[in-house]
């Protein structure tokens, strides 16, 4: 679709006539959310709304959707025709880059230098494992009064040695994420603990670790994503200045994804709207499927949409899927609300609104309905089986539509990397890239790499080929060139002393010694032109490595995206140099091979990083978790490892990933521990209805209320996973690597209400 195309409906011209206020709105997958809040933003900026010292602020969850505002939005103005929008007052951004916006306004406000940087999440990872497995020598014993006591000594000892430290790493991010949420320094957790006339073991661990963390954290001058979040809001209530001059900045205020926010985002907000400021909030509580992994909750936005105050909007229109694939999904949330085993998580999903189909004369109709194309498959499938059926349907369905698009959606990355390969394997074309780094920042982080390698190795002849065949990948634009190329890779292979080429004595050059002036001129030119090149490169080992990285990109890039990526990759390493002053060429080339090998997912600017179109990509395998699929669509889609233990209800026989097999009744120290912390700090939670803050947690309370809370989560993302599909779905079961798996309770009760529908009566 493009901003010409876009013809507003009924529900999405309601929401454009917004103009002061509050507004929450509803919307369904599907619904042009994003196209109705960029409209929305064009229309304030073209009708005046904003003065030329204001801007319309857009927050959004991630860095594909900023990009996508901000194509629409400009689509919009430019296709207004109002020349004098010369510079469009708006502003797009994440709740980080909002964060980092407020921060930097006045650093020294909250305690940060000008220069304070800002650590990524691998490196934030890196500095709380280590301080985790510091505490963790120092308090040998601390875990094992937790461990399921029935272990045998060697056993036993094996998950002390190899799980442990594993468990302490996610119950040290949860906590430190928890902490932060309520704004907790370890100043003022330590002053409570200090307070309480008893004792907290689990608490006392996290703050010890947080404490440890945090101090790494000032050593280095650095703040991570979720203090820069918490740092804002302090900056917001300290500087009532500060926090009025951006209230005039931003007087609209449109919110996308919100039921994804969290219980900081609410805040900032909430403070930069103030009393008299204009906020739209859009999102679908049926969609939020983040919990595990943050501190969001879709409570947030349903509280806010509840409130008398706020104006009520809702996109129920879906142009994506056919009726049959609309129906199911309404049919998953109407049997999750009303007939769900565990009454307590009736509240998963909600409705109103259902998924509407688009009216009569649509521009965007929905595809012709085809209730064959929906297959829910109750064969009892091995894990491998699965696999095998899966590839071999997808091998009868590409040559019949190459011109479609189809999907495979697993719940984890493990399951989804299991189908690339058995693709991989029977020659399927396939694309992996919303499980890794796209292939041009893997590419160029691979370049770099190799000739830094070199350097930290200058006497290896089989690493200099290395460097040789990298720079030589700028040169092959005939066959001819490859064929030299080749010829000149055989030849430095085969050099015994590198430094008798690239800095020869006066009695003996290897290349002259070759005698290829007179054989192969053009060859020779070209083995002196990389001496001479590798010459330069070797004088800047001296030098910090940002300005290493980018001395070689100018050698072997030429596209601008490509010395984009190497710029970004220049700032990694130095931020990781600056983290490890220890580090040599040597561990931060490693840096860049955990990018090339797939190990890390980073940012690039291709456009598989900067946003995902499945259209790209007709007649090829897209595999992807269900979680990055949110806001893609696929004409087919299927939905794999739909079980008990990937999609738990509360069965007596389900299995939740959290909780260890390894501990005393299975007890999910991560909750146990983050609800100890919570309950420290009654006032700093918002009620949401479901326990009473003031009580202090029972044990193994938090435990089963997490098993609820994943229950909910895993029920929404086969929702997600539902609305994806254009024309036609799959859902397959398996058993597991241990056979002993069943199916989930919802993929049951679809299958039997899909065929009940198919056989009702027509009309």
């Amino acid at each position: 679709m493009t901003t010409a195309s876009f013809s507003p409906r009924l529900k999405q011209k309601e929401v454009l006539a917004f103009r002061r206020g509050r507004m929450g709105v509803s919307a369904v997958p599907g619904s042009g959310k994003t196209w109705t809040l960029s409209l929305l933003a064009a229309n304030l900026l073209l009708e005046n709304r904003v003065t030329e010292d204001q801007e319309v602020l857009v927050v959004t969850l991630t860095n594909s959707a900023v990009d996508n505002f901000v194509h629409r939005v400009d689509g919009f103005l430019k296709e207004s025709g109002r020349k004098h929008i010369l510079v469009p007052n708006y502003r797009v951004r994440t709740l980080h880059g909002l964060a980092h916006d407020i921060v930097r306004e006045r650093p020294s406000l909250v305690g940060l230098a000008e220069s304070f940087s800002i650590i990524d999440e691998r490196a934030a990872a890196g500095i709380r494992s280590e301080v985790a497995r510091a505490w963790l020598l120092t308090h040998p014993d601390e875990l094992d009064e937790y461990l399921d006591p029935t272990l045998d000594e060697s056993r036993a000892a094996w998950v002390l040695r190899e799980k442990i430290p594993e468990l302490l790493d996610e119950i040290a991010l949860s906590f430190i994420r928890t902490a932060k949420d309520l704004r907790l320094t370890p100043e003022i957790l330590r002053q409570r603990l200090d307070e309480i006339p008893f004792s907290l073991p689990l608490v006392e661990m996290g703050w010890n670790i947080y404490h440890d963390y945090q101090r790494a954290l000032a050593y280095r001058g650095a703040v991570d994503f979720d203090d820069l979040i918490r740092l804002a809001l302090i900056a917001l209530n300290e500087d009532k200045e500060l926090l009025q001059g951006l209230r005039n900045r931003w007087p609209y205020i449109l919110e996308d994804e919100a039921q994804d926010s969290s219980q900081l985002q609410e805040q900032i907000l909430t403070l930069l709207v103030g009393e008299d400021g204009n906020w739209v909030r859009v999102g679908d509580p049926n969609q939020a499927i983040y919990e595990t992994f943050t501190t969001a909750s879709p409570e947030h936005l349903r509280r806010f949409m509840a409130s008398p105050f706020v104006q009520k909007g809702e996109l129920p229109n879906s142009g994506r899927s056919t009726q049959s694939i609309i129906w199911l999904a309404n049919r998953l949330v109407k049997w999750v609300m009303e007939e769900h085993p565990l009454a307590d998580v009736r509240d998963a999903l909600v409705s109103p609104p259902e998924i509407e189909p688009t009216p009569p004369g649509d521009p965007q109709p929905n595809p012709p309905d085809n209730p064959r194309g929906i297959h829910l498959i109750g064969t009892k499938f091995t894990a491998a089986d699965e696999i095998v059926q899966v590839v071999k349907s997808l091998g009868k369905w590409l040559p019949d539509h190459p011109d479609h698009t189809v999907a495979i959606l697993a719940p984890t990355n493990k399951r989804a990397f299991e189908f690339t390969d058995a693709l991989k394997n029977h020659g399927l074309p396939y694309n992996d890239s919303l499980l890794r780094s796209s292939s041009s920042t893997r590419t160029t982080a691979g370049m770099l790499g190799n000739v830094l390698n070199y350097l930290a190795n200058p006497d290896s002849a089989s690493r200099l080929a290395r460097a040789l065949e990298v720079w030589q990948r700028t040169n092959e634009d005939d066959s001819q060139e490859k064929e030299a190329n080749k010829q000149s890779l055989a030849l430095v292979r085969k050099c015994r002393q590198v430094e008798d080429y690239l800095w020869p004595r006066h009695s003996y050059d290897w290349l002259e010694e070759l005698e290829l002036q007179s054989t192969n001129p053009p060859l020779y030119e070209h083995l002196e032109s990389f001496r001479q090149i590798v010459r330069r490169w070797l004088g800047t080992v001296l030098l910090p490595i940002d300005q290493i990285v980018l001395t070689l990109s100018q050698d072997l890039f030429k596209t601008p995206t490509d010395l984009a990526i190497a710029h970004k990759l220049a700032v990694l390493l130095r931020q990781a140099s600056e983290l490890k002053p220890d580090w040599r060429l040597a561990e931060l080339t490693q840096e860049l091979a955990i990018i090339a090998r797939n190990e890390r997912r980073f940012l690039g600017f291709s456009e598989d990083d900067t946003g995902f179109d499945p259209e790209r990509y007709r007649g090829v395998v897209v595999v992807a978790t269900m979680h990055k699929a949110k806001g893609l669509e696929w004409d087919r889609v299927y939905l794999v490892s739909v079980n008990n233990y990937d999609f738990p209800t509360g069965m007596p026989y389900d299995q939740f990933i959290s909780e260890k097999w390894y501990l005393q009744e299975r007890v999910n120290l991560e909750a146990e521990t983050r609800a100890q912390l919570t309950a420290l700090f009654p006032e700093r939670q918002i009620d949401t209805g479901r326990r009473d803050p003031r009580q202090w947690p029972e044990p193994g309370e938090a435990t089963a209320g997490s098993r609820l809370d994943y229950i909910r989560e895993r029920l929404r993302l086969l929702y997600v996973g539902i609305t994806r599909a254009r024309q036609e779905l799959v859902i397959t079961w398996n058993t597991g690597q241990k056979g002993n798996l069943q199916p989930a309770v919802p993929f049951l009760a679809l299958s039997e209400l899909w065929e009940e529908h198919l056989h009702e009566p027509a009309g």
